[in-house]
């Protein structure tokens, strides 16, 4: 199945990534004084004998242009000289981080399948650019690369059902915080209604609940959508700091009411036990300062 293909391409890509461009790296030298397309040839032709998996191998100059025509074993997927791909993300990506990388399962062009791309940029000794190889391996064929044993994929597949029971059992006690929670927060509404006075305490507990329901909430959908359905990492780094982020200012929230009512609790009732929600809100000041620093930090990740 493509989309089980691409779960499990996204948990082994770092695998497939550095065997071929070590596979690219020993067979094609690089930072020589003099880059000869010959050499670069035979180094293909090296890689052609040793590994059979790819669907295209193409050599792109300086600008992006084709040098020499791909080297495919179908007939029927062309690759001419001068075609240029200076506007595809491997040769740009390639050429921005100077070092061998792989793309994100794409359709190919040439082929129509569902392939990645290794780029292997080739500088001199002066740091000039001076030509970049590409290799095309079809999703499937790029697997087989790392194909684990059975008892990994079994590993693996209990790991998905735990971590799918823990979703569920995490979406029961948020289901019970809810329900609690709009229950005080009824109980409280009859209240004020029948005597007029508004119950502080029950529509404070209530609120805590229901933000400690929201907090789990967002953290059993983040399991599920990264543990379970194995959503790509590399694709929602934003989603899984904004769901950290909410999670925890979610706790912090709660923290922060709790303090407030024993505030209210303790000045009426027992003022020398005052200093306690003294405590308790230095401790969520602390937790909202982490909060901050972690944003920062996260944020400053993201951009590198």
């Amino acid at each position: 199945m493509l989309s089980k293909d691409i779960a499990y391409f996204s948990e082994m890509r770092y695998e497939i990534r550095a065997y071929l461009c070590f596979l690219m790296q020993r067979n094609i030298k690089n930072h020589l004084p003099h880059i000869e397309l010959n050499k670069i040839v035979d180094g293909i032709h090296k890689i052609e004998k040793e590994v059979g998996i790819f669907e295209l191998i193409y050599v792109l100059d300086s600008n992006g242009t084709i040098v020499l025509d791909g080297i495919s074993r179908d007939s029927n997927i062309a690759c001419k000289k001068g075609e240029n791909h200076n506007e595809r993300a491997y040769f740009y990506r390639a050429v921005r981080e100077k070092k061998c990388i792989l793309t994100d399962p794409y359709p190919s062009l040439a082929s129509g399948n569902l392939v990645i791309t290794v780029a292997y940029p080739l500088y001199d000794t002066n740091g000039n650019l001076a030509y970049v190889v590409c290799m095309d391996v079809r999703l499937e064929k790029s697997l087989e690369l790392v194909r684990t044993t059975p008892l990994f994929g079994l590993s693996f597949g209990i790991g998905k059902a735990i971590y799918f029971i823990m979703a569920l059992s995490l979406l029961l006690v948020c289901m019970l915080l809810l329900v609690k929670g709009s229950i005080s927060l009824w109980d409280a509404m009859l209240r004020f209604g029948s005597v007029e006075i508004l119950d502080i305490k029950g529509v404070f507990e209530a609120t805590i609940l229901i933000t400690l329901s929201l907090a789990i909430f967002d953290l059993v959908r983040a399991i599920f959508e990264e543990e379970v359905l194995g959503r790509q990492k590399s694709q929602d780094s934003k989603m899984v700091h904004k769901t950290m982020t909410r999670f925890l200012g979610s706790i912090v929230i709660a923290l922060a009411i709790e303090a407030l009512m024993l505030v209210f609790k303790f000045t009426i009732i027992e003022p020398e036990k005052l200093i306690y929600a003294v405590y308790l809100i230095v401790g969520v000041t602390l937790l909202l300062a982490g909060l901050s620093v972690y944003v920062k930090f996260t944020a400053g990740a993201r951009k590198d």
